[in-house]
This record gives structure tokens, sequence and C-alpha cells, in this order.
């Protein structure tokens, strides 16, 4: 029996488990289910769940689960083969122990499947209303999790044409239980994160769902967003250059998709905002829970580098091109050493001598001519920063290519002048250098979310690190299917140029075959230079890597990967999210046949894409055949473009004419071929252009599916993909992940890899590898021929550890140093909201807290309660107290001696009670009456509170008399700046309006200050280990006393600007009004 077509984890649109498999589905042919409609749906059947228990281990075991372990509820046949070849030593696997768990759940929704399937769509949509209802009245997430779990499996087979198998359901509930699901390549991630989605979205609380790029987060919101749109969720999208106005909406819905820098920098943005109307995300609780797909990209590989927002400083930018011209000078040896593991360099006697000669200058640190960080920056740039493997020149601008992606991010920026001494190297125009005003790291980012979950293919060599980070075991999720993909040993080259003439040779015999390749390179460079090799030999082949003529078709040329004869060359993990299906995607080539046949129809414009080696690389691939009806709906629909068209003044643009096909596309796959007939039955007197479209769409795939279904059965006899990496990387995860593309859903694969000792890892970590080129020459004389065998693979597997060790270890210090900034981050962040988003009342609170404290830090630096008043500064309390209030406080007290105040004390000393709401000090100026009313009045007795119950206060003799001093000027301080607002004649509003904005301006710009203190702090402390002391806790004692200083000046320049503007507002109106 032929196997089933299906996209990832798809089954077809029959009843489960059915015996006839079927070619092709769509999900206009689904099967009506719909009983006689109710008004209202029904109840589920009337037994009770017995509740699952929730089993989240603080650790689990190294050794893995087999794909074996995988019971059906369906019959106990099913269940004893899948035991069959089950290992001895994964039954005492605490993993398999916790998924065993999870099959309880499995069994309670697959006994719900019967009862979703009769419901009708308003039935099942109206699901979700009745469990928020039940969620409102005391019920738990538990208590629906099974119910919740058959609804959304339900609606997803009926309008994705998915059912979530067993596995994919217990990957739902490792989600739901705040955990990482590691699920291989191809097991459906993405139509399982609907499961945990959609449960935890019934608090209204809003989930996100985190990709790595915007290309999948559009992809998945718009695939499987119709699942939760058709329960009645909203579900929002963020995209890079997108307003503010829309990320608002789409944050405020019940699910928001969005890649992880713009869900960061949106955060960062949101803390930077001047008022409540810029803010974008849900405050004051923007964070509820998350799904974090390829959680070990986003907070492993991504978490060696913060996201930054950085303001302009355009001084010193003539000296980057400087610097760059004598580092050309400068010989690395000789002038400079060089460190690769941790990208430094360090300048000789002699390299600092011809520096200083070259540039006239008699010391390169001199601070008032500081020459020595850009000369540093230059031969950064110089050795560590190379064109077309970490950026690509285009268009007159250096654009950083990810070293982890393959792809370019063309918003980023590398700090500290590393870009602007890169742009000096190229000869380009150096842009502006940059100062730090916001940063995070994706660690501290996503610990916001009191819910955090995750899933990936590759995470269990990781686990440690995430227990200790994040408290997020992880749970490997069996395969629906056994993997039979078979790993060739490694094969070790001496040189560089023996590996790329073998890995070129097996591409070729491979080819010969007909087999699909998939060839992972770690650089631009050299997937050109393999593509170069290839082209010498006529093999046709897609190159995918991060220029822009091969960026812009990474899913179509990733999802054609697996045809026959198909030959791709990729960096690292470009395509990534994307399926290779063996016998190609047929949803792509039914877009590429509607595209070439009506797109020239549409516009006159060329295709803005031309990717070298196309034209030659579909030469092999097998003709899809066309059936008449869907030639003919084609040619209809091309006559339709080319009226419709016409209709337009100038044609549509290319772009424009792609996204219309697009939208007609996504019609096709929401309304179905039965209603588009209609439609076009209905309107055959108009010229509909999206359903004609749609329809043609729909009539092709079927031709493509079954075309995809024979040549991937073809491929599989053949030996299925065939993946090589070129080169060993910094992580075996990150191997694995390569070797993950073949053998997805049981499909048979095989990978191998081929690595040279003049790998670029190799001479990063000073890897010994005479030793391997005089084993090489000992055995075969040639250095280009390959070795392969147990003790190399284990020297190999050994350095990857240690690489392994080393990076975490960066990234362990990054989280530990910036724990440390996270606590300061919080408060400054939290008070920021407080500030923008509180009522009048919190914004007055907040000033009158800033003017208590300032009073307190005035007292405390010129009094000591334990010696009589005699032996305090008066004077220069005095003097600080006079110079906050300005003209306000100067007028009152200017008459006042030490002598006076001294009195006063001595008067206060000997009383036996006073009353604390009209108390003054005898003999100095009253207070002015302005704690009128209720409110004013309790704010002014919980001051009074506040100092009373003050435990950070020494204890002393005269304790007293300091509480009742700093209870006495901060009231008249207080009560002062009441009396020159109310005189002022402005109304509430305005006055609370000039008070944030001058808050937030002031602790915007001191808080800039502190960013750069403490990141000069976190290189200055590493010294310090030279004097046998931590630098970490150097970090956080040098951290704290920064933090205090930096509120301290904060609220004292905040209360001095309030003083100065209402002594005189029309002056300073132009620089604080709103």
């Amino acid at each position: 029996m032929a196997p089933l077509l299906s996209l990832p984890l798809l089954s077809p649109l029959s009843p489960p488990f059915a015996s006839r498999p079927s070619l092709s589905t769509s999900p206009s042919q689904s099967p009506s289910l719909t009983p006689s409609s109710t008004p209202s749906p029904p109840p589920f059947p009337l037994f009770r769940l017995q509740k699952r228990n929730r089993f989240v281990p603080s650790s689990l075991s190294t050794s893995s689960s087999t794909s074996s372990l995988t019971p059906s509820p369906h019959s106990p046949k099913e269940k004893s083969a899948n035991w069959k070849g089950t290992k001895w030593r994964d039954l005492w696997s605490l993993n398999n122990w916790v998924v065993r768990d999870y099959y309880r759940l499995v069994d309670s929704v697959n006994a719900l499947e019967t009862y979703t399937q009769t419901l009708s769509d308003e039935q099942l949509r109206g699901k979700t209303a009745e469990f928020r209802l039940r969620l409102s009245r005391g019920e738990t997430l538990a208590d629906l999790q099974a119910e919740a779990f058959a609804v959304v499996r339900e609606a997803a087979r009926r309008k994705l044409g998915m059912r979530h198998f067993d596995v994919q359901i217990i990957g739902g509930a490792v989600l739901h239980d705040g955990c990482i699901a590691e699920m291989k390549t191809g097991e459906g991630k993405t139509l399982v994160s609907t499961l945990a989605a959609y449960l935890n979205a019934l608090t209204g609380n809003g989930v996100h769902v985190v990709t790595v790029n915007d290309y999948l987060a559009q992809r998945d919101a718009e695939w499987m967003g119709r699942v939760h749109r058709f329960l009645g969720l909203s579900v929002g999208l963020i995209q890079g250059g997108m307003p503010a106005n829309e990320r608002k909406a789409n944050y405020s819905c019940d699910i928001t998709y969005t890649n992880n820098s713009e869900l960061g920098f949106d955060y960062l943005r949101d803390n930077l905002a001047r008022n409540r109307g810029q803010l974008v995300m849900r405050w004051p609780k923007p964070f509820h829970f998350a799904i974090v797909d390829e959680v070990d990209s986003v907070l492993i590989d991504e978490g060696r580098n913060p996201l930054l927002i950085s303001g302009e400083d355009s001084k010193d930018a003539a000296r980057y091109p400087v610097a760059a011209k004598v580092a050309e000078l400068l010989l690395p040896g000789i002038h400079y050493n060089v460190e690769l593991k941790d990208n430094s360099v360090d300048l000789t006697e002699e390299g600092v001598a011809l520096a200083e000669m070259v540039l006239e200058t008699n010391d390169l640190w001199d601070e008032n001519d500081p020459w020595a960080r850009f000369l540093m920056n230059a031969l950064k740039a110089k050795e560590f920063y190379r064109r077309d493997v970490q950026y690509i020149v285009r268009n007159g601008k250096a654009l950083i290519i990810n070293e982890l992606t393959g792809r370019v991010e063309e918003k980023r920026r590398w700090s500290e002048g590393i870009h602007q001494a890169v742009e000096a190297k190229e000869g380009l125009k150096i842009q502006a250098d940059s100062v730090v005003v916001a940063q995070i790291t994706y660690q501290s980012l996503f610990k916001l979310y009191p819910k955090l979950s995750g899933m990936t293919g590759t995470a269990k060599t990781e686990e440690k690190e995430f227990l200790k980070m994040f408290k997020m075991p992880v749970i490997e999720v069996p395969t629906n299917l056994p993997n039979i993909r078979i790993d060739l040993p490694i094969q070790a080259f001496a040189t560089a140029r023996g590996k790329w003439q073998y890995v070129r040779a097996e591409v070729e015999s491979m080819f010969r075959l007909g087999r699909p390749v998939l060839v992972g390179t770690t650089s631009v460079e050299n997937s050109e230079h393999l593509s170069d090799l290839l082209k010498d030999r006529n093999i046709p082949h897609n190159v995918l890597n991060a220029r822009p003529k091969y960026a812009a078709r990474e899913a179509e040329i990733i999802a054609q990967a697996g045809r026959k004869h198909a030959i791709t060359i990729s960096t690292n993990m470009a395509g990534r999210g994307t399926d290779i299906i063996l016998g190609g995607n047929p949803k792509m080539l039914a877009k590429e046949i509607v595209e070439d046949n009506i797109l020239p129809f549409m516009s006159q414009e060329p295709p803005n894409v031309v990717a070298a080696g196309e034209s030659i690389s579909q030469m092999n691939f097998p003709k899809i055949k066309i059936g008449p009806s869907s030639l003919a709906l084609l040619a209809k629909a091309a006559v339709i473009a080319k009226y419709a068209g016409k209709s337009e003044r100038n044609g549509w643009s290319c772009q424009k004419a792609r996204s219309i096909i697009s939208e007609s596309i996504e019609m096709g796959h929401v309304t179905g071929m039965e209603e588009l007939e209609k439609c076009l039955a209905e309107e055959s007197e108009t010229y509909l252009l999206e359903p004609a479209i749609a329809l043609a769409y729909l009539t092709v795939l079927k031709d493509c599916e079954v075309h995809c279904f024979i040549e991937g059965a073809e491929v599989k006899r053949l030996g299925g993909l065939h993946v090589i990496g070129t080169s060993l990387h910094e992580s075996r995860r990150i191997d694995n992940q390569l070797r993950g593309r073949a053998g997805r859903q049981g499909d048979p694969g095989s990978t191998r890899f081929m690595v040279s000792l003049q790998d670029e890892m190799f001479r990063k970590f000073n890897f010994d590898t005479e030793w391997a080129v005089r084993l090489i020459s000992k055995i075969t004389n040639d250095e280009d021929i390959p070795i392969e065998g147990h003790t190399i693979v284990k020297q190999l597997l050994a350095l990857q550890i240690n690489a392994e060790k080393y990076f975490f270890g960066i990234r362990k210090s990054l989280v530990e140093f910036d724990e440390v900034l996270e606590v300061q981050r919080k408060h400054v962040y939290s008070l920021r909201q407080l500030i923008l988003t509180g009522d009048s009342e919190s914004c007055s609170e907040q000033v009158f807290q800033y003017m208590q404290a300032v009073v307190d830090e005035i007292i405390f630096g010129c009094v000591d309660p334990h010696e009589p008043p005699k032996n305090w500064n008066i004077g220069k309390l005095l003097d600080e107290y006079i110079q906050i209030g300005g003209k306000l406080l100067s007028e009152s007290f200017k008459q006042i001696a030490e002598e006076d105040l001294l009195s006063s004390l001595d008067q206060i000393h000997g009383l036996g009670s006073i009353e604390i709401d009209t108390f003054s000090l005898p003999d100095l100026p009253t207070p002015p009456n302005t704690f009128r009313g209720i409110r004013k009045k309790t704010s002014l007795l919980r001051r009074w509170l506040a100092i009373c119950a003050d435990d950070t206060v020494k204890k002393g003799k005269y304790l007293c008399i300091v509480n009742l001093l700093r209870k006495y000027f901060g009231d008249y301080l207080i009560a002062s700046y009441l009396e020159a607002v109310e005189e002022s004649g402005y109304d509430d509003a305005y006055i609370r309006e000039i008070e944030r904005e001058v808050i937030v301006k002031t602790l915007d710009c001191f808080w800039r200050d502190h960013l750069v203190n403490m990141n000069r702090l976190s290189s200055a402390v590493n010294v310090r280990s030279f004097g046998h002391r931590n630098p970490l806790e150097e970090y956080k004692i040098d951290g704290c006393r920064f933090f205090i200083s930096m509120l301290s000046a904060t609220r004292r320049l905040t209360i001095e600007s309030l003083f100065h503007y209402w002594s005189s507002p029309l002056e300073s109106e132009e620089l604080y009004a709103p």
C-alpha cells in the first residue's frame, strides 16, 4: 500500500487510521461532520476525566529514549508493537517515564475525538467561550487541558487538513508545562505550538509565539492562525518596519507571532517612550506566556550578543580611516599578537613605538588624544572581520552576516566602534559612532515571562544550561516513525584542498545516482568556492547564502532541495524552519507554476531575483505533468489577469503582482475549491481575478501532489536526502541540526561530515594538528587522502566539547554580569512604567517621595544621631537645602542662621508631645498651608510613618530630633512646591504632564550614562583578577555603588528642575513642555 502523502505530521482528512490512503487532500474536500445545528454547543460527554498530575522533573537523565515508545490508544496490538524495539536502558531513562506519564493525557484527548467530530463549526467555535466561562468560575487550565487539546486537534483537521498525532499531543503538553520539547526535524513543531498557545490564550493575558525571523513569523501567523481564528481567538503578527499603531493592535491580540529581535527591541523601545501613547506592548504586564521556536538558537546561539539600542555620537569619526591605514602597516607576530580564541589583539613594544611615530603622538592612551581604541578596533577589523564571512558590502554599506543562520541582518551594527572600523577598512562612508541608550540580553528578556517554554530539534546536549539558567527541563518527544537515517563516519583531511575535492566528488557521485544532496558550509566564501568547483564539472546546483539574489528565494530553494537530482549548497542553517520534503514541496511547486504562467500578464517589470545557476539547476528535475483542466484554468486566469492589468494605468509592479498571487493562493486554502467554483459560476459575466487564480492554483496543486508523491517514492528508493557537512561547528548541537535535515518522518537518508585540519575551529582553539598530519602521511603518503576511525573522531569530539565549555563560560559570565544590571534595569523600567501608565496621583506621589528622599540625603550627610546638634554641620545643611529650591526657598531661609536652627532644635528636644499634622520648628518659617484635603493629609501622615519606620537609619540618642528635622524640611519643601504650582494657574492635567516629562527625561539621561559606566566597568574589573580579586564580586560592588549614585543624582536633578520650572514657568516652557 502506498504511503500517505502528507505535509509535516499531516494525516489525511479521512477518519483517523483509515485503511485506504488518499493521494491528495485539500481543506475544501473535508468531509462534513456537522450534525443538525443547535443554537449552542453541547457540553462534552458526561464522564469525568481523571485530572493528570503535572510532573515536571527538576533534572533529567542524559540517556535518550527511542522513538519506538509511541503507544497508540486504538488497539492493544499497536501498543505491544511499539514496545518491541525498546532498549532496556531506555526503560530506566527518566525521560521515558515522563513521556509515559503524558500518555494518560493522550488517552483522554483520543477519547474525546469522536465526540468533537460530531460538532458543527459553530459549536466547535463556541467551546472557546465555554472554556473562558469555566475559567472565570474557578476551574484551572489543567482542568480544561484534555478538552482544549481535543478541540484544537479537530479545528486543525478541518481548517488545515492536519490531525495532531499522539506524539504531537505530548509535545503540546510539554510546552504547556513550561518545558522544552525536543522534537526531531519534520515532526511538526509548528502544529504542536497551536495546542499550548490556544490553551494559555484562554486566560486573555496574551501568548507570544516567538520565531527566529520575519518569514517564519508571517508563515506561522497565516498558516496556524487559521486554527486560532476559526476558534474565535484574535491573532497578531509583528514584522520589521511595522508602524507603532499596528504593533500595539497586534500585541493586544490573544496570540501574537513575532521574532525574537522584534520582541526585544519593542520592549526596549517601550522603555524609552516619553508618553503612554507611544507604548505598544501590554503594559503593565506585557509578558505572560511564550513559546520560543528554535529555543536553542535564540537563548544559546544568540545569547552571546545583547540587544542594544544606540544613539548617534559623531565625534572622532575622522580617526577611523587614519587608524585603518596604520593597521595596514603593522605586521602580525611582530607589531601585534593575535588570539583567535577570544578575538583579541595585543600590541607589542615594537608595534606601540611604530604606531606612536606614525600618528605623531607620545602616548596612544593619552586621554586628550586617544588613539589606542581606534587602532585596536582597526586591527580587529583587519584580523577577525572578513568580507563575505562576517559581512558583505552592499550599496556602500557593510552589512552583518549572522554566522549561525547565514542571513544578512541589515538593521544590526557592531558596537564599541567595530562597525566603523570595518567601514574604514573597506573605504566606505563612516556612519556615526554609537552610544548605548538601552540594552538587554535574550536571557534577561525571556526571564521576564512568568511561564516560558520552547521547542527545537536539538537541545538535550545543552540541558544543564537550560536547567541552570531558565529552570526549563528538556523532554525528548518520541518520533512518530522510527528514524532510519544513516550517519556515516567523519572524514578528516590534512588540507582544505583535499577536503573540497572529496566534497565535490561525493556530490558528483550522488548526482549521478539521482539522490538529492544538501551541502552545509560555514560562510559565503566557502559556498561560492564549492559552487565554482561544481560548475567546472557542469553539475547543476542551487546556492543559498547571504547574497541578496539567493536569500530572497530561501524558502523556495530549501523546499525543493528534496527533489531528484537536486544539489543545494547552503550556509549554516539557512532555510531553517522550512522542511525538505522528498520529491519536492507540492505547494511551493504549484505556486511557482502559477507565477510563471500568470505573472507576465500582470506586470511588465522583469522579476527582481536572478539566482546564478538557476537556469541549469532546473534542467535535471523531472518535468511536472499538468492536466488539461489545470492548463485551461491557468489560461483563463492569465486572460483575466491581462485585462485586469490593462485597467491599471501603468500596470502592477512585479512586487504588487506577486502579492496579489500570494493573497489569491491564501484565499484558495481558506475558501476551498467548491466555493470558488460556485463564486465564479455566479459571477460569470465579470472578471474576478483573485478567485480565478485561487482555483487555478488548487487544480495545479493536485497535479503537483501526485507528481511529488511519485518522485518522492523514487527518491526514497534511491536512499533519500544526503547531507554533507563541510566543517565541524563549535557545538555538537549545530552539527546535529544539519544532520536532522535528512531522515525526517521516518524517511531514508544519510549524512557525512568532512573536515580539514586547516578549518577555522582548529586554528581558533589552538588544536595541535601536527600529530594528525604525521599520521595521515604515514598511512597514505598523501595529505589529500582522508582518514576516518575511532581515534580521530574521539579527538574531534573532545575539541568540540572544549569549545562548548568555552562558549558556555562566556554565556555564563555574560548572564552573571547582566544579572547585576537586570536588577537595576527592572527598578528603572518599573519606575518608568509607573510614571507613564499610572494615574496623576501616582505621579505626584512619586515627586513627593523624591523630595523627601533628597531632603533625607542632605540631612544624613550633615547630622549624626549619636552626636548632639551642636556637633552637626548645620551650615552645610542649610546651604544644600536652599540650593535645591532655588528662588522658592532662598527668600524664606536667607535670614536663617545656624544659631537659629540650633536654638529651635534645643527647644523641641525638651517637648513631651507634638502635633504631627501641624508641626513646625519653633522660630523658623512655617510651611505654607497647602496640605488641604484628605489625599494630601493622608500623604503627609504616610511620609511621617515611613520616617518613623525607617530601619536603615543609625539608632542614637538624638534620633527623634533627626526624624523631626527630616519631617520639617520635607514638609516645607513639598508645601512650597504645591504653593508654586497653585500660583501658576495651570490645570492639574498640564501640571502632571510636566512632572512626567521632567522625571522621564532626567531618568533617561542618567540611565544612559549609567549604562556607559557599567559597560566600562565590566571591561575594567577583569584587570583586578591579577590582584587575586573576583571580577564578578568587584563588578557587583562597584555597580551597586554606581546605581545608588545614579538614583540620587536623578532625584536631585528632577527636584531642582521642577522648582526651577515653577519659579519661572514661561522661561522653562520650551524645554520641558510635553
